[in-house]
């Protein structure tokens, strides 16, 4: 099956995630269809994005706030910033994993989002709801386990595309902030990416307005879905 077969449904208003007072329109793809990497690696072109078994966008009618952007991994330096949080975790080890439940992973979820989204829509976490939202059925989905010695820091939950990283979901150690372990992750996907000859990180969507993808524009060059067309975000935006 291509992108054109499938059928799209979309979802009633409801309260954005991301913008105070604004109502939100979701695009998903059939649930009932057969999926596959290579149709989601077509649909991520277009902008979509997945969680758990599900595709998605947002499809707002009077907002287009939602952006997909991606970081062009082999044009991008870090700056003075970025250079300080790369050289203070070189102690750090990651291993790559098979995407899956693991009862150490789940802890460090647990704690990341009673102690940093307990606002959230995501509060309080459970094992259903962790299953559901990082892991499907057929995507080529890896874990990437932060090694401190031998204390567990952060898992970084990233879906391979044809042509790069799509970073589904990071989660840490709050207790760490001095480390600032989210933006280490996101430099080590970078980096990870140009060894293993591909050329994007994808990070979904960055919302113009919204603190909470704010983080996003301090990784530049960046490049974002305009009128279905990859083109750089200007660094004013």
């Amino acid at each position: 099956m291509t992108a054109s077969g499938l059928k799209f449904f979309t979802t009633p208003p409801h309260a954005c995630s991301y913008l105070d007072n604004k109502q939100a329109i979701t695009l998903f793809a059939d649930p009932e269809a057969v999926m596959s990497n290579p149709l989601y690696n077509q649909l991520s072109s277009y902008g979509f994005r997945r969680s758990g078994n599900y595709i998605y966008k947002p499809q707002c009618l009077q907002c287009q706030a939602c952006i997909s952007v991606r970081i062009p991994v082999h044009h991008f330096e870090q700056n003075r910033q970025q250079k300080r949080v790369w050289h203070k975790n070189q102690d750090l080890r990651v291993h790559r994993i098979k995407a899956g439940y693991y009862q150490h992973h789940y802890d460090l979820y647990a704690h990341y989002i009673r102690s940093r989204h307990s606002d959230g829509d995501m509060y309080p976490p459970s094992v259903a709801q962790y299953l559901s939202f990082l892991f499907s059925d057929w995507s080529d989905t890896h874990l990437y386990e932060f090694w401190l010695e031998d204390r567990l820091v952060a898992v970084a939950t990233c879906d391979t595309l044809k042509n790069g990283l799509s970073a589904v979901y990071t989660f840490y150690d709050a207790r760490l902030e001095k480390r600032s372990i989210g933006t280490y992750a996101i430099l080590w996907q970078i980096e990870h990416i140009k060894q293993i000859g591909l050329d994007y990180l994808y990070l979904g969507y960055w919302v113009d307005g919204s603190p909470k993808m704010a983080y996003k524009k301090n990784f530049f060059p960046l490049e974002a879905l305009i009128d279905q067309v990859w083109r750089p975000l200007p660094n004013d935006k």
